[in-house]
């Protein structure tokens, strides 16, 4: 045989020399949830390891990212119920969790790269992405909400929005508010192909932001957030967001759409992030933890596995822990 590819995986040196996508530190996006209170440290029970934290303790897990070697961070916040209404009014609170974090971050560690949810769930007494009216998310009064709390973040000092709402047209209406606002330099990370997925289960417990089962209220996301069996769609959604202005686009979830993010990758002419979600991670630590797999192994190869589909960047609730072990090998 002239041929024999086996010669390529012969040990683990002439392995290394012919591996094709590799892993770094800067690969990734540290999400992070932020809650009210003082020396909070809630794990997250759907999510094992992962935890809501409240600022003073947030402050420390910050600095031990940074230490590490994490480059970028994505914030969340789990606002009290009696804050909600259906118009997300807390979410333009100078003063509320989101905006303190967010200034709390910044003058803690301000050469991290800090990137905001914009969304109306977490402060939606209908847990929407959006304004509920007659039985509807409505469109257009919610991407005019969306554009003030994109100003909101970046008057507190975010670097990155990330509208991960599905509303259209709102790219280019924040770009434009943003702009107009005197903020030409915050950039936007684009929710850009966002499925109606399962796999969210565990990330709604940690926010306490899933639909309310109430009479005229819709019970999923399903108008909003896209198809799980339409492909051709993404690439839709991604160049519209481009010709409105995104910096970057992101497909989610990741693991169980590697094929987006090829695609996504094929057509962008900005970088392209995925997000591995918390169903995707909690799947991998449950199937650990009853010995079915390996954890280590499994998190590298599904990490690996989506950036080799296209992915620039990774947000990923494994990142302390693929970042140590990128380290040890």
């Amino acid at each position: 045989m002239l041929q024999r590819p086996r010669r390529l995986r012969q040990n683990a040196a002439i392995r290394g020399i012919a591996q094709e996508t590799r892993l770094h530190a800067s690969d990734f996006i540290a999400p992070l949830f932020a809650v009210e209170g003082k020396k909070v440290k809630s794990e997250i029970s759907s999510m094992p390891g992962y935890y809501r934290y409240s600022l003073d303790l947030l402050k420390e897990e910050v600095l031990e990212l940074q230490s590490i070697g994490c480059t970028a961070l994505l914030l969340f916040v789990k606002v009290a119920d009696e804050l909600k209404d259906n118009d997300g009014t807390e979410a333009l609170n100078p003063d509320g969790l989101m905006q303190r974090a967010i200034r709390m971050i910044k003058e803690t560690v301000p050469n991290l790269l800090l990137m905001t949810d914009v969304a109306l769930d977490p402060f939606s007494s209908m847990g929407h992405d959006g304004i509920v009216e007659d039985g509807k998310i409505i469109n257009d009064e919610s991407v005019g909400a969306l554009a003030e709390m994109a100003i909101s973040h970046a008057q507190a000092g975010a670097d990155f929005v990330a509208p991960s709402d599905m509303m259209d047209g709102r790219i280019e209406a924040m770009r434009i508010a943003l702009d107009t606002a005197g903020f030409e330099d915050v950039g936007i990370m684009s929710y850009s192909a966002k499925y109606a997925s399962c796999f969210y289960g565990p990330f709604r417990d940690a926010l306490d932001s899933a639909p309310v089962d109430m009479i005229n209220v819709p019970k999923d996301k399903k108008t909003y957030q896209m198809n799980p069996a339409n492909a051709m769609e993404a690439q839709r959604e991604v160049l519209l967001d481009l010709q409105e202005g995104a910096d970057m686009v992101m497909v989610k979830p990741a693991m169980a759409y590697l094929d987006i993010i090829r695609q996504s990758k094929d057509i962008s002419t900005v970088p392209v992030s995925a997000y591995h979600v918390s169903g995707e991670y909690a799947m991998i630590k449950a199937a650990a933890a009853n010995g079915w797999l390996n954890e280590t192994e499994a998190m590298v190869e599904s990490l690996t596995a989506i950036k080799r589909a296209g992915a620039d960047l990774i947000a990923t609730y494994f990142v302390k822990d693929i970042i140590n072990y990128l380290k040890e090998n």
